[in-house]
C-alpha cells in the first residue's frame, strides 16, 4: 500500500507542476495582455488548486500513517532533526507543501474575489508563483 501511494503522490507532482507551468502561463499572459478572464481561466485555476488538494491528501495518508520514514522520525523526533535526509520529509517537506498549498488557496480564492479581470490575472498569478517556489524546494530531488 506505501508503494502505491508513494507512486501516486509522486505521478501527481508532475501533473501538478504541469498544471501549475499552463495555469502561469496563460495567467501571466492575461495579465500582461490586459485579457479578459473567461471560463477557461476558472476551469485553469479550479483544476490546478484540485490537484494540489489531492496531493496533499495522498502526501497526509503517507505522512501520518504509511511512510517508514515518517514513523522512523516519530519514534525519535530529537534523533530525526539531527539527520537531514529524516528532517527534510519529517519537518521541512511537510511544511513547505502545506505553506505551498495554502498560498495557492489563498491566490485562488482572492482571485474569484476581485473585481477587475486584471486583478484576477494579477493575484492568482503572484500567489501560484509564490507557491511554484515553495514547491520547487520542497521536491525531493534525489527521489525523481
Amino acid at each position: 500500500m506505501y508503494t502505491g501511494f508513494l507512486h501516486l503522490h509522486n505521478t501527481l507532482r508532475w501533473l501538478i507542476l504541469l498544471s501549475l507551468v499552463i495555469t502561469l502561463v496563460k495567467y501571466v499572459s492575461g495579465w500582461l495582455g490586459n485579457q479578459p478572464w473567461k471560463k477557461s481561466d476558472n476551469i485553469l485555476g479550479i483544476v490546478f488548486t484540485s490537484l494540489m488538494d489531492i496531493q496533499l491528501l495522498t502526501g497526509l495518508v503517507l505522512y501520518f500513517f504509511l511512510s517508514p520514514i515518517t514513523k522512523l522520525a516519530m519514534s525519535d523526533f530529537g534523533a530525526a532533526m539531527k539527520d537531514s535526509g529524516i528532517r527534510f520529509y519529517a519537518v521541512e517537506h511537510f511544511s513547505m507543501m502545506l505553506i505551498a498549498v495554502v498560498l495557492v488557496h489563498i491566490g485562488r480564492a482572492k482571485s474569484k474575489k476581485a473585481k477587475t479581470d486584471l486583478a484576477k490575472f494579477k493575484t492568482a498569478t503572484i500567489f501560484y508563483l509564490l507557491a511554484l517556489v515553495i514547491i520547487l524546494a520542497a521536491i525531493p530531488w534525489s527521489r525523481v
